[in-house]
């Protein structure tokens, strides 16, 4: 009896886990690139040079935080469209596919910035940035006007919508500030 009370708290836990991470992809996208490009750059020859420093954070921002986040966006308000809209709020609406649609296209840029040219990079910035501070003063719209308090409108969604993209703006700047040497 101990043995299946234990393996039932256990399987909790892990669907808890899984649940969080499902349920909050964009977070966790941002924080594997985080992770990632820390990893990168701590296998470089020390010192590492500024510039390498900002490019790893830049390009791996750009390939999770832009790219794999929109990829999954996509597949959600496309395919599971029903549970989208749940978990933000709303009804089933023909318009959760363009979102879709618009993520899938984020996404592709976002994965071929990764090891772009600079301007792509700065110019792949211009569409994720706009839908997330656009998208956090929707949330804000909907949380006042129709008192919409579910996790995909004011959870970690509306923070993430504000932060990601200063944080992305910041690692372009500094990209741009200290370029790569050719």
């Amino acid at each position: 009896m101990i043995f299946k009370l234990t393996t039932l708290k256990t399987n909790f836990k892990m669907k808890s886990i899984i649940e969080f991470i499902v349920g909050n992809y964009f977070v966790v996208c941002f924080l594997i690139g985080l992770i990632t490009a820390f990893i990168s750059i701590s296998r470089q020859p020390k010192p590492v040079p500024k510039e390498i420093v900002y490019d790893k954070y830049f390009s791996y921002y750009l390939l999770f935080a832009v790219g794999i986040n929109n990829l999954i966006n996509f597949v959600f308000h496309v395919f599971f469209g029903d549970i989208s809209a749940e978990f933000i709020g709303w009804a089933q609406s023909p318009f959760q596919a363009e979102v879709g649609y618009a993520s899938l296209g984020i996404g592709i840029a976002g994965m071929l910035a990764y090891k772009s040219s600079f301007p792509f990079r700065a110019a792949t910035m211009i569409p994720p940035v706009v839908f997330s501070l656009g998208a956090a003063g929707g949330h804000i719209y909907y949380m006042i006007r129709d008192n919409n308090f579910s996790p995909g409108n004011v959870g970690l969604v509306l923070p993430i919508d504000i932060i990601l993209p200063i944080v992305g703006l910041f690692f372009m700047w500094k990209s741009y500030k200290y370029p790569l040497k050719k």
